[in-house]
């Protein structure tokens, strides 16, 4: 594909001598003669000089460089949409294996491929070109909307309903029984029916390995956009805002509620019964133990002001030294003033 073409679809502004052909995407470091590589982050900048790459997306802020470029706003995107012009996706036959168990009541829409030995259980209901891996297991009365992806080894527990085109990985289980216990007397426990559901918005995409339990009484509910990384945990009741992004290994505990656009890094965890406001950022292995205000940047467990934390933290290796130099003064402190109280004995 030429470099031209490349830039008309990607709207980006091409800055080269000539036109060139373009065989394939690759990292810049990774690249060779054909490729059209990118750099998004400036800690590559220094990379540019030395790639081998045929051609470069580029922000429109950085400086002119050797190579054809392709200038952008957004150089990441670009990125992920050249990535789509040069890797077709693979895809199952349409059709249902003959593997595959299937309700008799269960509604299959036009387009749908169902892999082998996947079970699809009474009351279901499967939206238009729905794909459905080897292995994966729908309970009763689950519904799924228009071109959802189920990977191999996902499991959606009874009445469970997805949106369109919600794409979920291997392994995933949603509407697994949240955590609820109550005490006995004795000691022991009696569990607590878990009756919820979980809902699943539009656009929504959940990694490998994650679970999101169902709540005791009403629903748990991903919302629009959000995406969670692998081994994320979703406690029963919570709920992710809109276009939340959860990294790996964020736990949310039983009916913590994050707002829109919440951005939470890899091992934070979130006490229950919380409310975390609009455009919160919280920083990997934070913990957070109280509601949270809208546009609030959190570091540290106990989690406070993300600024403040940055400050804290590089003092924490300085602290062994901070504590002998006040010890040493309080020594010089103490001698100055005997020195003085023996003077005014005089």
């Amino acid at each position: 594909m030429k470099l031209s073409e490349i830039a008309l679809i990607l709207e980006c502004r091409m800055e080269a001598a000539h036109d060139l052909d373009i065989t394939g995407i690759a990292g810049i470091e990774e690249a060779g003669p054909g490729h059209l590589t990118f750099v998004s982050n400036r800690k590559y900048i220094r990379h540019i000089k030395n790639t081998r790459a045929s051609a470069i997306i580029l922000g429109i802020d950085l400086p002119p460089v050797d190579i054809p470029s392709l200038r952008t706003p957004n150089p990441y995107l670009a990125f992920a949409r050249a990535l789509e012009l040069f890797h077709e996706p693979v895809l199952p036959p349409s059709g249902i294996h003959p593997t595959a168990v299937i309700a008799g009541d269960a509604e299959i829409g036009s387009g749908a491929s169902i892999g082998a030995y996947a079970v699809v259980e009474r009351g279901c209901r499967i939206g238009a070109r729905v794909t459905i891996y080897p292995h994966v297991v729908l309970y009763p009365e689950v519904c799924l909307g228009e071109d959802v992806i189920l990977h191999a080894g996902v499991i959606v527990r009874e009445c469970c309903i997805l949106g369109h085109r919600v794409i979920i990985q291997n392994g995933t289980i949603v509407g697994s029984d949240g955590f609820g216990f109550a005490p006995i007397g004795d000691g022991t426990y009696h569990k607590i029916r878990q009756t919820g559901r979980v809902i699943i918005e539009n656009d929504v995409e959940v990694g490998s390995n994650c679970t999101i339990d169902r709540a005791a009484i009403g629903e748990t509910r991903i919302r629009r956009g959000a995406k969670l990384d692998n081994l994320v945990q979703i406690g029963h009741g919570a709920q992710v805002g809109e276009d939340s992004v959860l990294a790996a290994q964020v736990g949310l505990a039983g009916s913590t509620r994050l707002g829109r656009n919440v951005q939470a890094g890899g091992q934070a965890g979130f006490a229950g019964h919380q409310d975390i406001g609009d455009n919160s950022v919280i920083m990997a292995q934070s913990g957070i133990h109280g509601d949270v205000a809208a546009g609030s940047v959190l570091s540290g467990s106990p989690a406070f002001d993300g600024s403040v934390w940055r400050r804290s933290a590089a003092l924490f290796p300085k602290l062994p030294e901070i504590q002998r130099q006040i010890r040493a003064l309080e020594k010089e402190l103490a001698a100055l003033k005997a020195q003085i109280q023996s003077g005014n004995e005089k």
